[in-house]
């Protein structure tokens, strides 16, 4: 019941339960197929606490949630009362959708339901094989061999459980594609090829084939269909289109045993006959071809897959891409490609860090953790969309970071060898199972450290801009550049030079060099990062020392401290660590005029003899505004 009520302002905004044609869920966003995706109100949806963002791709209407999208879609199924098994497309809505986003589609739709067991299982089968390398263990050991079992659990046995969300998917029955890819991998078929075959076809052409069975008396080529990908897709799309066929014609009282009967009777022998054989090829082709791209310059593609990554992502096209990799790994036992990407999750952790440090956006600094986390353990949904893509330039320096990344996972020839898990727990899948630690499990650890490291830094240096609300209520772009030489607007307000104050001791500098501003709001934020290294007990005055050593002093209003406290209410204790935008003190602009003292503010840095300082000429300010410079001497 947690997300109920976000479930429901959900389906209202996408146009209600009856513009829904299908529901899906990836591991962070819900994947509507909308009838009418004008009735939708995207702006909405995006203000919604709960809703990251929303997404048009791949003829799906897609809402960013992050990590606990599963509860949502579990909520917006029940309140919405849909049926969570109803097949994605109807025939108008595939014409809509176009070939490119229905390719897109389909293989997003069969893949993601799984991909959580799939991480899961490759994760194991890596750790095994990283465990065996240490020597904690031996292969021919049970432990190796149970633990073995589970990481070949799924993908050896691939056809059946793509069977059952390619089925799905297509509108079928999943229990019959579950059998039709049960029937691929039958180990008593695998076993016959061993023998000396009958005859055989297309002798001296690079598709020669052993003929071992026949089906009556028609020749039949046996593949290895363990752990494949292509071949189940069209065999189980294909059924289904029979089995829709077949329940036109066939009468209601004998359907729940007659067409599955006869579905399974008329695909499975022509997937062996005939899809079996040319999707098999099909996919060895393309698996040398991806490879033969790969080695015309493995650091340019490393730089392109790896810098275009993060764009995929956003637009879902990065699922035209994952199937390629998985092929690979069936066919080749191994994948350059998919490594080349790796990098990035750690490039866009790297960024946020270094914005969730300096950004006084309270929402992006709520939003910056978990996103963090999540980058870490590689969905990197919540922080492009929540942070470094709203802000632009962190978003580019990502892809930039990530670009490099990817060409050192190429330079170094890093190839993961089953499908595993994500972000660090993808490290596992480096290690062969034949030479243990190499020199790729070595690149792919030094590409997410350097993409990590250079997208903090490019950051930190080139900053960026934050969209903040003036007091009118409108957006402003402030350039967040953190050099930690800069000193930002702590008050909403009106600038004056300390020269024209009544306080002498201000006046004439003797505090300290800087500006002051008469505020138009009881608020004060933190004007840098540092240190609070003094708060008076009247809490009309604070101190803060940032980490080069400049000593900031900030004076709310002139002779206040008479007040003795009152009408002034602290949000920091001494010596406590502060970043900048953070909440120091709040005033009661009110009661302190009332009580006849003057809110003017000097904002100076005190050891001003250490350093160069710059003002600003601006006469009206917001927080976040460029104040001071300064430079050491």
């Amino acid at each position: 019941m947690k997300y109920d009520q976000l479930a429901k302002d959900i389906l209202q905004n996408v146009g209600g339960k009856e513009n829904v044609n299908s529901l899906a869920h990836c591991v962070t966003r819900l994947r509507f197929q909308l009838k009418d995706e004008s009735k939708a109100n995207a702006e909405v949806l995006k203000s919604m606490d709960g809703v990251i963002t929303v997404m048009q791709s791949g003829g799906q209407y897609q809402v960013v949630i992050g990590n606990h999208v599963p509860d949502v879609y579990k909520a917006v199924v029940y309140v919405g009362g849909l049926d969570a098994q109803t097949p994605v497309n109807t025939k108008e809505g595939e014409k809509k959708q176009g070939l490119f986003n229905r390719i897109i589609d389909i293989f997003s739709s069969i893949f993601t339901p799984i991909l959580g067991v799939l991480a899961a299982t490759g994760m194991i089968k890596g750790f095994n094989e990283l465990f065996v390398t240490l020597e904690w263990f031996t292969r021919e050991s049970g432990t190796y061999q149970i633990l073995n079992a589970v990481g070949d659990s799924l993908f050896y046995f691939f056809p059946i459980f793509l069977g059952y969300t390619v089925s799905k998917k297509f509108g079928g029955n999943p229990f019959i594609g579950m059998a039709i890819g049960a029937a691929l991998v039958y180990p008593a078929l695998s076993g016959i090829s061993g023998g000396k075959p009958l005859y055989t076809l297309f002798t001296g052409m690079m598709f020669e084939s052993p003929i071992h069975i026949t089906f009556l008396g028609i020749p039949v080529i046996l593949m290895s269909y363990a752990s494949s990908v292509i071949p189940i897709i069209f065999a189980a799309s294909f059924g289904a289109k029979v089995e829709k066929g077949l329940n036109r014609v066939i009468p209601d009282v004998v359907k729940a045993f007659l067409v599955p009967f006869l579905t399974l009777l008329i695909v499975v022998p022509l997937t062996f006959l005939i899809i079996g054989p040319i999707t098999t090829w099909g996919g060895q082709l393309l698996g040398q071809a991806t490879l033969w791209v790969y080695h015309l310059s493995p650091l340019v593609a490393g730089l392109l897959l790896g810098g275009f990554w993060q764009v995929f992502v956003i637009f879902g096209l990065h699922w035209g891409i994952i199937p390629i990799g998985m092929n690979n790994i069936a066919v080749n036992h191994m994948d350059p490609i998919q490594p080349l990407a790796f990098s990035a999750a750690f490039a866009q952790i790297g960024v946020v860090l270094a914005v969730w440090l300096k950004t006084s956006d309270k929402k992006i600094k709520t939003l910056g953790i978990p996103a963090f986390i999540s980058g870490v353990f590689g969905v990197t949904e919540p922080a492009i969309y929540g942070i470094t893509l709203p802000l632009k330039k962190p978003f580019i320096i990502s892809c930039i970071a990530a670009g490099i990344g990817g060409a050192i996972s190429g330079v170094f020839g890093s190839v993961n060898y089953m499908v595993g898990g994500l972000g660090i727990f993808e490290l596992p899948v480096y290690v062969s199972p034949k030479d243990g630690i190499t020199a790729g499990f070595w690149g792919a650890i030094i590409a997410m450290t350097v993409a990590f490291i250079l997208g903090f830094i490019l950051t930190s240096l080139l900053g960026f801009k934050e969209t903040t609300k003036n007091e009118e209520g409108k957006n402003e772009e402030k350039d967040k550049k953190t050099s930690g030489l800069e000193l930002f607007s702590p008050l909403n307000g009106e600038v004056k030079l300390l020269s024209n104050i009544k306080d002498a001791a201000f006046a004439s500098g003797a505090l300290g060099k800087g500006v002051a501003i008469e505020p138009s709001e009881g608020k004060l934020f933190a004007p840098v990062s540092g240190t609070v290294s003094a708060l008076f007990p009247t809490h009309h005055a604070i101190g803060i020392t940032t980490d080069d050593g400049a000593e900031i002093l900030i004076h709310i209003g002139m002779d206040t401290v008479q007040l003795n406290g009152a009408f002034f209410t602290p949000h920091v204790k001494q010596d406590s660590r502060v970043e900048a935008g953070q909440p120091l003190i709040d005033f009661d602009i009110e009661e302190i005029r009332k009580a006849g003292f003057a809110l003017t503010t000097p904002i100076v840095i005190s050891n001003q003899d250490q350093f160069t300082i710059t003002t600003i000429n601006e006469q009206r300010v917001h927080v976040g505004d460029h104040l001071m410079r300064w430079e050491r001497r």
